[in-house]
């Protein structure tokens, strides 16, 4: 089935030049169909691996080997992180480079099947489906990559592989090391209830733990020697609450607290609470954050404590390309959404019960969404790329309709063909966005205007997360 579309391609080579791009078009999707099984088990093994961020060793090795063996040429490690890649093949420009995301999220696990049942000793799930977001890039770079070379179109496709998108900020370091500096368009896309190009923006974000550190003592024997590092947070997160009626309303602060002591009876010396701040505007991010840092600092003193934080991640907004996206938006409908087989039906059915208030019907799968502009209140580091170079994404159809991102459900089918069908969506939308933008240079001059009146003649990218090295051991 594979040299089939192998074939298919290199006859693209003796057709009239006019009817190149429509038969193009069909053997990239053909050739995508014919890699179903390989994109279904790249994603499997993923989501059975479940690593979370910076520690995904096996899923990394695997997406390499499976570029590796295609010819894509592999620089690992790169940006000072073991698990990232950026694999490419081509010569020249124009640049297209194709985000692959494949962190699990800690805390959560589920079976692939459609009721609630944890794995017995694991400790983290693909809830997001990053497993998905993985194998369907690569099947489209794969795919790009035979329509390069059998067409003799000029231009490299580029596969940045990047981990710890859950809070691990993992693009902001391959950005901040320059590794998107010669790319023209980034691609990406994201796993979903919904079929969508919709152009959403994104909330720029900033977390740290806030460490405090007092002085022990027996609690009730001895309470006048002790100074509670526990107090401290416990200050601190009172201030911040008080301040919530004190900021713009579209602002998200949000926290645990991740060391609060043993035993009631001994006063902890040492306390710590991890933070989330998020604003569609990362200037209002930068300003928030210093009143928590200025809260913190009068916490510490008010409780006879010591204060220290370590910033973990920050995010920019996603920029949106509305040229870009909508270009998208034509591809994805020309695509269509996802036919599920009786044995999918049954899964989504009892999937689609478990909803109380569930937000689509079933079979809007099938389905692609109206094409809209909106403010998305979440936070990717696809954020810092969007400000970087011109950048465009969609989600698919890989969950149940209805069902919600970081749950058991999105965990289950991201394991099994409903995600894998998904999955397929997403590569034969990249592969048709990626032809369009390879042949269409004027498509791609006016992505760049709009990139650059959106971004300012005086934009200077600076990290929200300064100059500290990845955090590697932060969900250790």
């Amino acid at each position: 089935m594979r040299m089939a579309s192998i074939g298919v391609f290199i006859g693209l080579l003796a057709v009239p030049a006019q009817d190149v791009a429509a038969q193009a078009s069909d053997s990239i999707l053909d050739f995508i169909d014919g890699r179903y099984e390989e994109t279904a088990e790249i994603a499997r093994r993923i989501w059975e691996y479940a690593e979370v961020g910076y520690q995904e060793t096996q899923s990394s090795v695997l997406l390499q080997q499976s570029l590796d063996a295609e010819g894509f040429s592999i620089e690992a490690g790169v940006a000072n992180i073991p698990t990232a890649f950026v694999a490419s093949h081509g010569d020249g420009g124009p640049v297209i480079a194709i985000l692959a995301e494949f962190d699990a999220l800690p805390g959560i696990n589920q079976d692939a099947i459609p009721a609630r049942l944890p794995i017995d000793g694991k400790a983290a799930g693909h809830a997001c489906g990053h497993n998905l977001f993985a194998a369907g890039s690569i099947g489209a770079a794969i795919a790009i990559k035979k329509w390069l070379q059998n067409t003799g179109t000029p231009g490299t496709v580029r596969v940045m592989g990047t981990p710890a998108e859950e809070g691990g900020s993992g693009k902001v370091y391959m950005v901040r090391d320059g590794l998107f500096d010669d790319v023209d368009i980034a691609l990406h896309w994201h796993p979903g209830d919904r079929n969508s190009a919709a152009a959403s923006t994104s909330l720029a974000n900033r977390s740290a733990k806030f460490r405090f550190r007092g002085t022990s003592a027996h609690a009730a024997g001895a309470p006048e020697r002790a100074r509670s590092a526990l107090d401290g947070v416990e200050a601190l997160n009172h201030m911040v609450n008080l301040m919530r009626e004190h900021v713009p309303q579209e602002t998200r602060i949000h926290y645990v607290i991740t060391a609060g002591g043993n035993a009631p009876n001994v006063v902890p010396d040492f306390a710590e609470v991890y933070y989330y701040l998020r604003h569609p505007d990362a200037t209002v991010v930068r300003d928030i954050w210093e009143r928590i840092e200025e809260a913190a600092r009068g916490a510490a003193m008010g409780t006879g404590t010591d204060v220290d934080r370590e910033i973990i991640h920050g995010n920019y907004p996603l920029m949106i390309n509305e040229t870009l996206a909508l270009m998208m938006d034509e591809k994805l409908s020309m695509i269509g959404g996802v036919t599920y087989n009786d044995f999918e039906q049954s899964f989504a059915e009892e999937i689609h019960a478990s909803f109380d208030r569930p937000s689509l019907p079933l079979g809007s799968q099938e389905e692609v969404q109206p094409y809209a502009v909106g403010q998305g209140y979440f936070s990717t580091d696809v954020g810092d790329v969007s400000v970087v170079v011109p950048t465009v994404g969609l989600s698919t159809a890989t969950w149940v309709p209805g069902t919600a991102a970081h749950s058991w459900q999105s965990t289950a089918a991201s394991g099994m063909t409903v995600g894998y069908k998904g999955a397929q969506v997403a590569a034969k939308t990249l592969s048709l966005a990626a032809i369009e933008l390879f042949g269409n240079p004027a498509l791609r001059a006016a992505a760049k205007a709009e990139f650059d009146r959106q971004r300012g003649g005086d934009f200077r990218y600076e990290a929200l997360l300064g100059d500290r090295p990845p955090p590697l051991d932060y969900r250790n």
